[in-house]
């Protein structure tokens, strides 16, 4: 079973760029975030011609995120965290497929730090916790794949000096993500890419693609079932440097 997370960086924009990975890798679960489209004006259409079921939380010009499914139609779960009724943002859609529970996940930036921005990341870093907690308490097969806006190491960017005062790398976002590992969570390209040096984003600006100055950001999480389950992980990272790409790659991992 194939499970891949993509910032698709809007999706109507990106569509032609979709179908094409979605064609030539054939994931079985697709998780996208950053769709900055409205439900209303969703490609279901294409989608589900390309031979996926689609499951999405939209929202117009910003954020969004959508679960794909080879074949089948994902079952909602939950959409949206608990915990601040206001939160109006669509950061979160939680589904199960074929007896795997996947969650999309698009985490906020937290950019300008310090400041209000900042902070809801934090609280936002909080509240998926708790429900990846109650994930684990269920013993429910789980990944929790998007993009987390946190890179965990320093040998996880191209050059951590540049990015220090980044709300990225802040003390205070890498102990959000340790927090979420200690309480049972395995890294799966981390796992297989022990070493570090591995990109999930290249910046539009200042030739960062060209360049190769990138940074890892977009993770899947495996519960302890799936953990003893994870065959490989790596990156598609050939896609980020196609004509009208995402600033993303597809990352992915295959499970037994």
């Amino acid at each position: 079973m194939k499970i891949a997370t993509f910032n698709i960086n809007g999706i109507k924009a990106r569509l032609p760029r979709l179908i094409e990975w979605l064609e030539e890798t054939q994931p079985d679960v697709a998780c996208l975030q950053e769709l900055k489209s409205s439900d209303e004006t969703m490609p279901t259409t294409e989608i589900e011609a390309a031979g996926y079921g689609f499951l999405y939380h939209g929202q117009k010009g910003f954020n969004g995120v959508a679960i794909l499914a080879k074949g089948t139609q994902p079952v909602e779960t939950q959409r949206g965290l608990a915990g601040e009724d206001e939160d109006e943002q669509s950061r979160y859609l939680e589904a199960d497929v074929d007896g795997v529970r996947v969650a999309s996940i698009y985490l906020p930036n937290g950019n300008p730090q310090p400041g209000p921005k900042f902070d809801y990341k934090l609280r936002w870093m909080a509240r998926l916790r708790e429900r990846a907690k109650f994930l684990l308490a269920s013993e429910i097969p789980t990944i929790l794949t998007g993009d987390y806006n946190v890179i965990p190491h320093d040998d996880d960017v191209w050059d951590a000096r540049v990015m220090a005062t980044d709300a990225l790398m802040q003390p205070e976002s890498r102990d959000g993500w340790f927090r979420l590992l200690g309480d049972g969570w395995t890294d799966a390209l981390r796992s297989r890419r022990p070493g570090g040096q591995v990109w999930t984003f290249w910046d539009y600006q200042a030739g960062g693609w060209q360049r190769d100055h990138g940074f890892r950001i977009d993770h899947l999480l495996l519960s302890p079932a799936l953990a003893d389950r994870l065959v490989d992980a790596g990156v598609d990272k050939d896609h980020r440097g196609r004509e009208k790409a995402s600033d993303h790659a597809p990352t992915w991992a295959v499970l037994a």
